[in-house]
């Protein structure tokens, strides 16, 4: 909800998994939120900006978060992988 400002007053925003799209309730304790920092690709150092991915705790019972965070960087093109020259 907003005011008339148009500024946001709601107690609680739900956060929704990066990966799967679910809502991440308030009881999910083992949910995560993750920053990956941006790297500039020419010289490989960080920008000081970074990119959050949250992930709900369901997909990291089902053993499946480290697939889904490099999947999604890969998506964002936030990581860069060395390559044979």
């Amino acid at each position: 909800m907003q005011n008339e400002a148009g500024e946001n007053v709601d107690l609680y925003v739900p956060r929704k998994c990066s990966y799967s799209n679910r809502l991440i309730a308030a009881k999910d304790h083992s949910s995560v939120q993750i920053n990956i920092a941006n790297v500039d690709p020419l010289t490989g150092i960080a920008t000081g900006e970074s990119t959050p991915y949250c992930l709900a705790g369901y997909i990291r019972f089902k053993s499946e978060g480290d697939m889904a965070l490099t999947g999604l960087a890969k998506k964002n093109d936030a990581v860069l992988f060395a390559t044979e020259e």
